[in-house]
């Protein structure tokens, strides 16, 4: 089995301590590509640091929504320019949260499409955060498309299957996290179920969201096969093909792997 976890924060506490063994482990369990990812501006240079320093691992340049507040100078030059990095394959995670609302709705939006911008300018796909706020990401996302194409992919799916169509039909890929292994995830293991294998992803979101049998611990980019066995037992796939497709969408959405 070969695993692409398109989505842990391996800089967190929790990860970060110790770095060495969550990345053996993550490389024992088949995961052959980890995308490590950005929040906020002070974690760029760690962030992509571990993108230098690991052939198997990449980085994204963004801030949060959570974050939107404190980096009102984060525009869409700033995010272009550190973009150029070569190990540098993705922008965010950005979009709404409104579950949480750290910071002001206006302000968030303002991110969302500042960042949109930055992945249409690039070509790098767009890594988007939604929580309590399908209407508004959904209106956004296609107001920018309108403006130019871009890709991107929906990270840690939990909306509803209105919302996903919305996104596949903007050419988005859905990526899923250890959330639909627990039992009180019905719906979006009914939504997983049909998402097309061509557009599925799969992520850890490390150190957050330990899949099942895992639960209470923290979060691994080892765990992406626990999540792989799962999803693929739902679908009604082989885990071993359904491993290899996701493995295969990371590397065509994040093109820049493979240069």
């Amino acid at each position: 089995m070969r695993l692409a976890d398109s989505h842990c924060h391996l800089n967190y506490k929790g990860l970060a301590e110790r770095q060495g063994e969550v990345l053996a482990a993550a490389r024992a369990s088949g995961v052959t590509a980890m995308l490590n990812i950005a929040t906020r501006e002070s974690e760029w240079d760690d962030v992509l640091g571990v993108a230098e320093r690991e052939a198997d691992v990449w980085a994204t340049v963004g801030i949060h929504p959570h974050e939107a507040d404190k980096h009102p100078d984060v525009d869409t030059a700033k995010l272009v320019d550190r973009a150029a990095h070569p190990r540098v394959v993705g922008i965010g995670e950005s979009g709404l949260d409104y579950y949480y609302d750290h910071s002001d709705r206006d302000r968030q939006r303002a991110s969302f499409r500042s960042h949109l911008a930055a992945s249409r300018e690039t070509g790098l796909p767009i890594i988007v955060h939604t929580r309590d706020a399908e209407q508004d990401t959904a209106d956004i996302l296609a107001d920018e498309m309108g403006k130019g194409a871009y890709p991107g992919v929906i990270h840690c799916f939990t909306a509803s299957g209105e919302f996903a169509r919305k996104a596949l039909d903007l050419g988005f890929y859905i990526s899923i996290s250890g959330i639909v292994t627990f039992k009180n995830a019905r719906d979006l293991q009914d939504t997983a179920k049909w998402l097309p294998i061509d557009r599925l992803l799969v992520e850890t979101d490390a150190p957050f969201l330990a899949p099942v049998p895992h639960r209470g611990k923290p979060g691994e980019p080892a765990f992406v096969a626990d999540t792989c066995r799962f999803l693929a037992n739902l679908r009604g796939d082989d885990a071993d093909e359904l491993a290899e497709r996701t493995r295969v969408n990371f590397h065509t959405l994040f093109a820049k792997t493979e240069t």
